[in-house]
């Protein structure tokens, strides 16, 4: 992976474990349940928007390697995996 594109993924993982220590601390604080829900949803978008970033440098520099060397089947049963988990 690109140094640039894990410090990327690092920093957005940063982000999100700043957000559940907060979410942490309003549990705590007994704030208004809809004030929490509204922070863990957004912490939910975060890791959805993290995964999205991970699965373009997967795409963009793992898969075609993948193909290139012969391994055009592990890389589309990878995919479908992701696929499928996504779904459930």
């Amino acid at each position: 992976m690109q140094e640039k594109y894990k410090k990327k993924l690092i920093s957005h993982l940063h982000r999100i474990a700043g957000q559940v220590v907060g979410i942490e601390k309003m549990v705590e604080a007994d704030k208004y349940c809809v004030d929490i829900i509204t922070q863990s949803l957004a912490v939910e978008k975060s890791l959805q928007s993290f995964n999205a970033d991970l699965l373009e440098n997967h795409l963009t520099e793992h898969v075609p390697h993948q193909f290139t060397h012969g391994q055009s089947q592990k890389a589309v049963k990878e995919m479908v995996k992701i696929y499928k988990l996504k779904n459930k």
